[in-house]
């Protein structure tokens, strides 16, 4: 494929220097001048596994009834998190050689009972400071539970006080959020409980994941007036039945889970569809065409509304056999223009930094709307997009549910990351077309995808051929 230099009006061209070979290396912990895409796309990527599904089976493996085996998982900071805690609370967890080109496979094996008088580091998962905190009611002992100074910020309270209602002692000093600590009996009761997870379906999924080791099962309600991201509780469920788990969802807002046994089993993670969502994108603006292998024809992670999101863009998607194939066409590098949008993204909030990213560099103004509660993520996205857009010459407003973006012309600067792997990676994307954006803190994509630098500037490196490790 022919190398040539972009030209839009929008953006000041570079020369002829190829930006992509000639970004700064990033360092753990610092920062990174975002490359500048040189020429289109034309690359095959393999990704890790989903974090999402990979902390899900970790929780369920350690409660089975005998050992699991997790196949190529993702392997993370999130899920080093997991296993780590799982291990304090007595669950022997082991690398075993996998197929997989990012890491171990997992042996999990529960023990006869879960032990307490431990202290557990949430690190900023939310899966991790939310899915085991039932789970610990489960152990003998005092289970303390602390994490990142970030974390300490993220909505707890509907976590600790359904622990309470379900009868467990829980000391938080009255905050509802990191630090708090519980005392574990060994068992938990259950029966009927009703929340309001308005600001994370994560509460009911760590509550839904535990459920077949209460006594008397979990008949949960929601009573909030919206619950976002519907398809991580549906992930939830889905994990749940495979191991054997009778989950009902009579209505919508209420589950019943009845107690029992959940089953030991060997799984294959698929690769993180929203870890996809900077790559696939990738395409729109620089151009080409870039394809991630082993996309699934069926599934429960919010990712894969990409497939139809992305097209509203402008992209034309197809498979490729086994991959998810994204044309963007000559790109907004390349002059092409890429419409405004108005969606709703309340069952898909995870995908909206990445594409308010995009919209930055639209022809139009663009509104997503639903997605209120990524101001409890690892950082208030909502305000954070608007800062480091606003910052760089753009121009976006925070709305009661989203963010507006209305393009204007764009200038290199700093772009800071707030510790949140997702606002990270935006930064990247518009790097693609902005010179010298430079992002403070690359390393907290770490937290679900330590190999993004390496996987971009391969990416960027490839005119054809297979990007894959």
């Amino acid at each position: 494929m022919q190398v040539f230099t972009y030209s839009s009006p929008r953006f000041s061209p570079y020369g002829d220097e190829d930006r992509s070979e000639a970004s700064d290396a990033p360092q753990p912990g610092g920062a990174w001048r975002a490359p500048r895409a040189s020429r289109p796309l034309r690359a095959r990527l393999s990704l890790p596994g989903s974090k999402s599904l990979t902390n899900r089976e970790l929780v369920l493996a350690a409660l089975a009834d005998g050992t699991s085996v997790l196949k190529r998982p993702l392997i993370s900071r999130d899920t080093e998190l997991m296993i780590e805690a799982l291990r304090s609370l007595g669950v022997t967890i082991e690398r075993v050689e996998g197929e997989g080109a990012f890491g171990p496979d997992l042996r999990i094996t529960p023990p006869d009972e879960l032990s307490g008088s431990t202290t557990i580091d949430c690190g900023l998962a939310g899966t991790v400071m939310r899915f085991l905190p039932p789970v610990a009611a489960l152990s003998l002992g005092p289970v303390a539970f602390d994490g990142d100074d970030a974390a300490r910020r993220r909505p707890m309270r509907t976590t600790i006080e359904s622990l309470r209602a379900l009868g467990v002692d829980v000391n938080d000093d009255g905050r509802g959020s990191l630090p708090f600590s519980l005392w574990g009996s060994g068992a938990v009761q259950g029966g009927e409980l009703s929340i309001d997870a308005s600001s994370s379906s994560q509460f009911i999924s760590g509550l839904l994941l535990a459920a077949p080791r209460f006594e008397r099962g979990l008949v949960l309600r929601h009573t909030g007036e919206r619950l976002p991201s519907l398809p991580h509780i549906a992930m939830t469920i889905e994990t749940l039945r495979r191991r054997g788990v009778q989950v009902d969802n009579p209505e919508p807002g209420l589950w019943a889970v009845l107690p029992g046994p959940i089953a030991a089993t060997e799984t294959v993670i698929e690769p993180d569809l929203s870890n996809a969502a900077p790559f696939l994108v990738a395409a729109l603006v620089a151009g080409g065409t870039i394809a991630i292998e082993g996309w699934p024809r069926s599934t429960t992670q919010v990712g894969a509304d990409l497939e139809h999101l992305l097209p509203l863009f402008g992209a034309r998607v197809h498979r490729d056999g086994s991959a998810l194939v994204v044309d963007g066409g000559a790109g907004v590098c390349g002059g092409a223009s890429v419409p405004g949008v108005d969606i709703d993204l309340s069952t898909g909030g995870e995908l909206a930094p990445a594409l308010v990213a995009l919209a930055t560099l639209a022809s139009g103004p663009s509104t997503f709307r639903g997605i209120e509660h990524l101001r409890g993520h690892e950082t208030d996205r909502l305000s954070a997009l608007v800062a480091e857009i606003t910052a760089i010459g753009g121009s976006a407003r925070e709305l009661e549910d989203g963010v507006s973006v209305t393009p204007s012309p764009l200038h290199g600067g700093p772009w800071r990351a707030y510790e949140d792997h997702r606002m990270a990676t935006a930064g990247a994307i518009v790097g693609l077309a902005v010179d010298d954006v430079t992002i403070d803190d690359i390393g907290t994509t770490a937290k679900t995808l330590p190999q993004f630098p390496e996987l971009w500037q391969r990416m960027l490196a490839s005119s054809e051929g297979d990007s894959s490790p």
